[in-house]
């Protein structure tokens, strides 16, 4: 019998983490009969008189927000970390170990319209947005106390999203978080051997093969990663190396806001719903020196496997083992990658 990546249990090997995934392409064929989840609701007014972050309304903590016109940030309500914790901690034989930590916590709403997502938005807001997301960095990184900065977004009721209206978040904190920091180890060691960005060299790769390519525009390629955890996984990644998002001219950021759209706009089509996921940009932390190691990327992490109804569970072996996965990378991209560039919804 001869080997097959679309047949056989195999592993790979995520570079930019360290980690491995265990692939097990043969379970596709199972019946389901396991958990089913709501459909997401689509239909919702382009203004809710009751929402906290719509224009002019009234937010949890009394604040009134401004009758914005254009993508909104405000420091959070109900902020996870705070600038006012003081320095303190535990050390017992190393074995109970905390640290205090300081942060900031920023809202970040998309736009005035309570009905619209990242797929239904003008390029020209996305635009807006990207920009709002350079202006909120430069300015938390001005603290030197901070490290990290992680810029967010949580869509839909099933990924724990707090509120409807479109929204993502920005954390900045005093020490770099457990992801970002595994990816800069990753980085630093392969830019040590080889004197270039780790992502460059991968995309020299997937443009060859174009197998897991979603789409692509001249600045930015959208692709399923070899080493994929979520079913419909994708990474966004800048072809020109880059540590931080500010760093973007004019053109790039035209181009992120077309790769974006396009992306998510696929990820609607597929299951003809408002797909859910959670995603983030990975940058470079900040106050901590040079990282020319560092390249531009951004994450998106999607809980849906079959339909719009069900979902991918991380339990038993994922959480007791290691990461694992049904579908492969190659038959996601190729079902994204097929799927129309103009919303279902808009036909």
């Amino acid at each position: 019998m001869e080997f097959s990546f679309e047949e056989h249990p195999h592993k790979r090997l995520n570079i930019l983490t360290g980690d491995w995934i265990l692939v097990s392409p043969h379970r596709t064929k199972r019946p389901w009969q396991g958990k089913v989840e709501a459909a997401a609701i689509t239909e919702r007014p382009s203004y809710d008189p009751q929402c906290y972050l719509c224009p002019g309304n009234v937010r949890s903590d009394g604040s009134t927000n401004p009758n914005y016109k254009a993508p909104f940030a405000f420091t959070n309500d109900f902020s996870s970390l705070l600038t006012d914790t003081p320095d303190g901690g535990l050390n017992v034989k190393g074995l109970l170990q905390a640290k205090s930590e300081k942060g900031i916590c920023r809202v970040v709403c998309f736009s005035p319209r309570h009905d619209l997502t990242l797929p239904q938005m003008d390029i020209e807001n996305i635009v807006e947005l990207i920009e709002l997301w350079k202006k909120e960095f430069q300015e938390l990184s001005k603290n030197e106390w901070i490290k990290y900065i992680q810029i967010f977004e949580n869509k839909g009721d099933i990924m724990g999203c707090s509120n409807p209206h479109p929204h993502g978040q920005i954390w900045s904190q005093s020490s770099i978080p457990v992801e970002p920091e595994k990816e800069t180890i990753q980085f630093k060691k392969y830019f040590e051997q080889n004197s270039r960005s780790i992502l460059a060299d991968y995309l020299i790769e997937e443009e060859k093969s174009k197998e897991r390519l979603v789409c692509e525009n001249e600045h930015f390629i959208a692709l399923v990663p070899f080493w994929a955890v979520w079913p419909y996984e994708c990474i966004i990644i800048s072809k020109r190396q880059v540590q931080y998002t500010h760093q973007f001219n004019t053109e790039e950021t035209l181009a992120l806001a077309e790769v974006l759209k396009t992306l998510t706009i696929k990820y609607d089509n597929l299951f003809e719903t408002s797909f859910p996921y959670s995603s983030g940009i990975h940058q470079a932390p900040v106050n901590d020196g040079e990282h020319p190691e560092w390249h531009w990327h951004m994450h998106f992490y999607p809980p849906l496997l079959r339909s719009a109804t069900v979902k991918k569970f991380m339990v038993g072996y994922e959480m007791m083992a290691n990461p694992q996965r049904d579908i492969t990378a190659e038959q996601a991209a190729k079902k994204l990658r097929e799927l129309p560039d103009v919303h279902y919804l808009a036909k």
